[in-house]
């Protein structure tokens, strides 16, 4: 597995491995396209056998945004079939590392209250619960647990 920067080539494989997963946000190709423009910044896990300029499967995204000294986690996924391979930490450590020569102080992400398996994986990544949001989530309704990772 390789981690690389989203290109606009990986959006449809995206696309697909989000609809394979009811608790990330379901964004559109438009949203995803954001990234290309620099408004946000993505990353994806792939294959190391993937050719070049060919349509790709990926394995997992993580996409995020830099408000000042706070980095914003806005969407991340891993298929179902590579979960628990290292896939979910490796996005997450590619974070980490953009993260801290830009000066963050923290990353921070929402999350289904009702989500154990994202966080406990948090938790492993030393996240820790800030606050909660009570029913901010719809379909179903759902409280958001505010996780934060503070830099050093």
């Amino acid at each position: 597995m390789k981690i690389v920067a989203l290109e606009e080539r990986h959006i449809p494989s995206l696309l697909r491995l989000q609809s394979t997963c009811p608790e990330v946000a379901q964004w559109k190709f438009t949203d995803y396209h954001r990234v290309l423009s620099g408004d946000i910044s993505g990353w994806v896990a792939q294959s190391e056998s993937t050719p070049a300029n060919s349509e790709i499967e990926i394995d997992g995204f993580v996409v995020v945004r830099r408000v000042a000294a706070e980095i914003e986690i806005l969407n991340f996924a891993v298929a179902e079939s590579t979960r628990r391979r290292g896939v979910g930490s490796g996005l997450l450590l590619a974070v980490l590392a953009w993260s801290r020569p830009l000066g963050a102080k923290q990353v921070m992400l929402e999350v289904r209250a009702s989500n154990k398996t994202a966080l406990q994986f948090y938790r492993r990544h030393d996240f820790q619960i800030v606050g909660r949001r009570p029913r901010y989530y719809s379909s179903p309704v759902d409280d958001a647990l505010l996780l934060t990772a503070f830099l050093e």
